[in-house]
């Protein structure tokens, strides 16, 4: 994955590479002594709020799915170190940015469809109430005669 591309999700969703900071920390991963010495491990910053790739309701939703990832100003904030090399926590980063945006673009599901029980479910559920009710009323204590 080039990190000068235009990353493209869906009709008329993209990320432009203008909308993405990356910076490397060092990791805390896999890595032996390298892990001491070399920064592989990669934040990638995303602004998600004011990002020109995105529908309005693309960019909300992506910002609610985000979580704890997406700061107040809508900055989305993912870290990769599961690699030891900064060019694959890099592609792995920009691939869970993307599956993010993806997720956020589908369509919404369709309303829900209100049904009605059947007359003959109704008259059940009724008819098993009426028999609980009877056998708590049998459970009083018994008067003398």
């Amino acid at each position: 994955m080039n990190p000068d591309e235009i990353i493209t999700i869906a009709d008329g969703v993209a990320i432009h590479p203008d909308d993405l900071q990356e910076s490397f920390i060092r990791s805390s991963g896999p890595g032996g002594q390298n892990v001491n010495k070399v920064a592989t491990a990669v934040q990638l910053r995303f602004d998600a709020a004011n990002a020109r790739g995105l529908p309005e309701r693309v960019r909300v939703r992506a910002i609610a799915l985000a979580g704890q990832r997406a700061t107040k100003d809508g900055v989305i904030v993912i870290e990769a170190d599961r690699f030891r090399t900064q060019e694959r926590n890099r592609a792995d980063a920009r691939q869970r940015l993307a599956a993010l945006v993806a997720k956020a673009a589908e369509p919404p599901p369709p309303p829900r469809k209100k049904t009605r029980p059947s007359k003959g479910a109704v008259e059940r559920r009724l008819k098993s109430k009426a028999g609980r009710s009877t056998v708590k009323k049998l459970r009083g204590k018994i008067g003398d005669d």
